[in-house]
């Protein structure tokens, strides 16, 4: 069901770059999208129950094998939440590339309906 809510959540984001015509609501669709994305990668490495993949030097002595394999057994999988803070830090460089994008346009044109923006082309 999670995951049904993160594909309606992109559809959301979806809907609003494909139907609007005003360039900042196609902007807060693409972000949705961007968020929608986020949170489906971090509910993949969810554990129900799981620890923080954390290991303390007590995990990593050998005479303690079977702490050290129950530990890996309830952890919870950290690559999905470093791809999402690499996500996140790549997402807020093209929201600023897209908002100045918008400012020019806006300071050209003297709009953000993209419709208008064509018509005025020639």
């Amino acid at each position: 069901m999670p995951y049904a809510l993160c594909f309606l959540l992109f559809m959301i984001g979806l809907y609003c770059v494909v139907v609007k015509k005003n360039m900042v609501k196609i902007v807060i669709g693409i972000l949705v999208m961007e968020y929608a994305v986020n949170l489906f990668l971090i509910m993949l490495g969810y554990r129900m129950g799981g620890v923080a993949p954390i290991v303390g030097q007590s995990e990593l002595d050998p005479s303690t094998g079977g702490l050290l394999s129950s530990f890996l057994n309830a952890s919870v999988d950290p690559l999905p939440q470093a791809l999402v803070l690499t996500s996140i830090v790549i997402s807020l460089g093209s929201l600023a590339l897209m908002i100045s994008v918008c400012v020019r346009v806006y300071g050209k044109y003297g709009t953000f309906d993209i419709t208008e923006i064509r018509r005025l082309k020639g």
